[in-house]
């Protein structure tokens, strides 16, 4: 299975901790917007650190960029293919759109990609602390 527990796109669809994929990653869900992005200083199940170094998640702004040009690229191309009849103008307010809404959860996503990038799965992790 794919996205059974042990994959890396197990912890990022569930925003799990990179290492057990059991503890919570973010300190909220992605539009608290008070905890907006906030990534919790330790999983509460294997007690891995998630700040690896001062600056580490820096990295998600390229994760970030990078998601925000699929998310144009497919609401561009999807307005071009069905929506034909829809004018440049209107593409654009739609991207601005979806851009807007969707952003804090591109934002987290990032977070979580970036982790798992450099964080792999131990099915041990909850044994060992």
């Amino acid at each position: 299975m794919i996205i059974g527990k042990g994959s890396k796109l197990y912890s990022i669809s569930k925003m799990k901790c990179p290492q057990c994929q059991e503890g919570q990653f973010l300190v909220s869900h992605p539009y608290d917007f008070k905890n907006l992005g906030d990534v919790k200083e330790e999983c509460p199940v294997c007690h891995l650190q998630y700040e690896r170094e001062p600056g580490f998640y820096y990295g998600a702004m390229y994760v970030s960029y990078a998601l925000g040009v699929a998310l144009f690229v497919t609401i561009w191309t999807s307005c071009n293919l069905w929506f034909s009849w829809l004018s440049a103008w209107s593409q654009i307010g739609l991207v601005v759109f979806f851009t807007i809404v969707l952003s804090p959860y591109l934002f987290a996503l990032s977070k979580i990609i970036w982790a798992n990038f450099f964080i792999t799965y131990d099915p041990n992790a909850k044994v060992r602390k």
